[in-house]
Formats: C-alpha cells, structure tokens, sequence
C-alpha cells in the first residue's frame, strides 16, 4: 500500500469516529461513507487518485447515481490533473486549496491560554472508540474556542477545531490543539491527521504539522459548499 493510500484510509477512520459515523464502505477505488449533514449527505473519498487516474472516474459515476447531495473528496500531489479529470466526468469542483496534513504529536508545542481561558478535555469511549473533546472557556463562562480529535489505533484525526468570532486573536486555537494532541498522547496515539481548511492552514503550519496532499472537493453541478 503507497503511503498517501495508507493515510487517507487512516484520516477516514478517524474522522468517521470523531463525527460518530458508521465505517465507510469501500468502493472502486475509494470509501462511501453517509454523513447525513445539511449540504453533504453522502461522501466519497478517492484513495487512488495519483496511482489510478481512472478510478476518478468511476467514483464521479457513483456521485451522480446519489440522489441525496454527495461530495467526492481527493486528496492528490497532482491537483491538476484531478481537477482536469474530474470536469470530464462532469463534477465540479467546489474547493481545490484544502491540505492533508499530520504531525508527530510527541513534538507538538505546548501552548496555555490567555489568562482569562480555561482549556478543559474530556476523553468519551463508546464501542471500542474514543473521542476526545476539548473546550476552552472564558472566566465569564462563555465558550471561547472548541475543537475534537477521533482516536483510530495510534491516530488522532483533529475535526471541527472552532474560535467563536468575539474570542479571536487569543491564542485559543493553538491552546485546544495543544490540550488535544497531550490528551491523545495520554490515550496512545502517537500520529495526528488533519484536513485543514484555507483558513487553518496558517495555525496547523505554525504549530509543525506538515502538508501531504492537496484536497480537491467535487460534486454534482447545482451544488455549493454550505457556509
């Protein structure tokens, strides 16, 4: 198995338990999983898209036989050429600029909040899998910054690492991942995998994870990415 093979099925894993999803279905050379989100019901992951050019295809004729709204996430070191295939297969491509990214967690900085923060984790297992959550909240009670990690084997995929606009500028993000990637290590895990939109990609990069491939997402024509 080709390592950037290896780390997409690793990153679905966890990702699947941190969003509470049932294990996803392989098929033609990617993974179906249902989400049942408002935008994305469906989803499908390539996993050959640099290996087997064609299996981007056949997974683009799974997505418009879905009747429910479905994606088609593509993980690549060759973005053009799986954009290219991909609008020959007649998707579109709602983003091109998100990363696949992972980090040794041993060597993830320690970072405190502001004074004013308090960062509190809590590790819930259910069915054999964990989910860590972590929270940091202002003296006055308010939530200021949130964010999860689903733990797969020696993995900890991060998920849904959020700064609630009025909080910005404090430093939080860094404190949640931080509490997070020592909840993990205290777990077990040893990896972190993330999918970093735009907007993170600056905090997951000042923080030492490391780009492996680009994430295209496509669907059927119609279609947006929710806001």
């Amino acid at each position: 198995m080709n390592d950037l093979r290896d780390l997409i099925l690793r990153w679905q894993r966890g990702w699947s338990v941190a969003r509470a999803l049932r294990a996803a279905e392989d098929v033609d050379g990617g993974l179906r999983s249902h989400c049942g989100q408002p935008g994305r019901e469906v989803e499908y992951v390539a996993l050959d898209a640099d290996q087997d050019p064609t299996s981007l295809t056949r997974l683009a004729e799974r997505v418009t036989g879905e009747h429910a709204v479905t994606w088609l996430t593509v993980p690549t070191t060759d973005p053009a050429t799986a954009a290219s295939t991909l609008a020959v297969a007649g998707l579109t491509v709602l983003k091109d600029s998100e990363l696949l990214m992972t980090i040794d967690l041993f060597g993830h900085p320690e970072t405190t909040p502001a004074n004013a923060y308090r960062v509190v984790t809590q590790v819930d297992s259910r069915h054999g899998a964990s989910v860590i959550t972590a929270t940091a909240r202002h003296e006055s009670g308010e939530v200021g910054a949130r964010g999860t990690m689903g733990l797969a084997g020696t993995d900890a995929i991060a998920d849904r690492i959020e700064t609630l606009p009025v909080h910005r500028r404090k430093g939080l993000a860094s404190a949640i991942m931080s509490a997070l990637a020592r909840s993990a290590i205290n777990e077990g895990a040893d990896r972190g995998i993330l999918i970093a939109s735009e907007a993170g990609q600056r905090l997951y990069t000042a923080l030492g994870w490391k780009p492996v491939a680009q994430v295209l997402i496509a669907t059927t024509p119609g279609n947006t990415y929710p806001s």
